[in-house]
């Protein structure tokens, strides 16, 4: 046994060097970085209502110029899985700027498996999702340097929050295992302690949300900006992943997918939890016209700004974190002349 967590340990500790390693980001001059995040494209082969999808894609890239592109699952909706995943991998690559791919729910239904997904992706030009080395490590690390480049100032963290529910006697979706929080866990240790001591600025991105989402989104005096048109649909087990990350005190922002008809955002427990914009096509439900959510991160600042932009050029629901989910005291205003 103790073999087996010595082993498991270096495994952890060899990803966080390899995998953490495989990509040069960093903040812009002027100390901002920015952030497109995609959800949802469902594309759809010879499916004339797929095509609004890439011109989403089009419109928000052409207005946003990102210095990062985060796909949140459920980009394939056709066989064959390849090719469909190519299409929409290929446009995005055209512009020249990074990208990650993670897994949603539908994209393993079509005929492939995980590997063989990952590795397309990562055949991709402007793909910096770490090479698979042999196996699959669906989870991994993103740093994000200084702007002057000599030293790590955030992290992000990509995570594959799985498909369906293995254990048919629970039923729904599936959730993030034990492994992957002492994963996260590792990680967090590892930036907290290059980072002398101090929890590092990171976000987090999958494609299923948190039970946690569901939680915040009916507290009352939460302040929660944006659209919420349906339950939100995690897992039925929480293994904890909330509180790890709670307790890691790096998380600033959680940011999924999944549920097309939400992408508001809401304060919990100093997290802030939110949806991306259903970015599209009319190849699965949605109430929402398509975009997609913009995060821009502030070096040397627990602090980002987050929006969505609409495929026709509008931006809406604008916010700062945390200050714009923060009640004031009022007590404590000056006093209007």
């Amino acid at each position: 046994m103790m073999k087996r967590k010595f082993t498991l340990m270096l495994a952890l500790l060899l990803g966080f060097y390899t995998m953490s390693n495989a990509q040069t980001l960093k903040f812009n001059s002027n100390g901002e970085f920015k952030i497109v995040q995609f959800t949802d494209v469902h594309y759809q082969i010879n499916n004339p209502h797929a095509a609004i999808a890439l011109k989403c894609i089009d419109e928000v890239l052409t207005k946003e110029h990102p210095d990062l592109i985060v796909l949140t699952g459920d980009v394939i909706y056709s066989s064959p899985a390849d090719k469909t995943l190519r299409v929409v991998l290929d446009k995005i690559s055209s512009y020249n700027i990074p990208f990650v791919y993670l897994f949603g729910n539908h994209d393993l239904q079509f005929g492939m498996t995980n590997e063989e997904l990952y590795d397309i992706a990562r055949s991709v030009k402007n793909n910096i999702m770490p090479d698979r080395k042999g196996g699959l490590s669906p989870d991994y690390t993103l740093r994000i340097k200084s702007h002057k480049g000599n030293r790590d100032a955030a992290v992000l963290y990509c995570m594959d929050s799985h498909s369906m529910a293995q254990d048919s006697t629970i039923g729904g979706y599936a959730w993030l295992t034990h492994d992957q929080i002492d994963w996260y866990r590792m990680q967090n240790a590892q930036f907290t302690a290059l980072n002398g001591g101090k929890p590092m600025p990171a976000l987090a991105f999958f494609h299923i949300p948190l039970i946690e989402y569901r939680m915040a989104a009916t507290i009352e005096d939460a302040t929660l900006y944006g659209t919420r048109m349906e339950p939100a649909c995690p897992p039925t087990i929480n293994t904890g992943m909330f509180s790890a990350m709670r307790l890691g005190g790096d998380v600033m922002g959680i940011f999924c997918g999944h549920d097309h008809d939400n992408d508001y955002s809401v304060m919990y427990k100093n997290i802030l939890l939110a949806y991306g914009r259903f970015s599209g096509g009319n190849t699965e439900y949605n109430h929402l016209s398509n975009g997609a959510r913009i995060i821009v991160l502030k070096e040397g600042k627990r602090s980002f700004d987050t929006y969505i932009r609409l495929r026709k050029g509008d931006v809406i629901d604008r916010t700062t974190y945390p200050d714009s989910y923060v009640k004031d005291d009022w007590q404590k205003r000056p006093v209007e002349q």
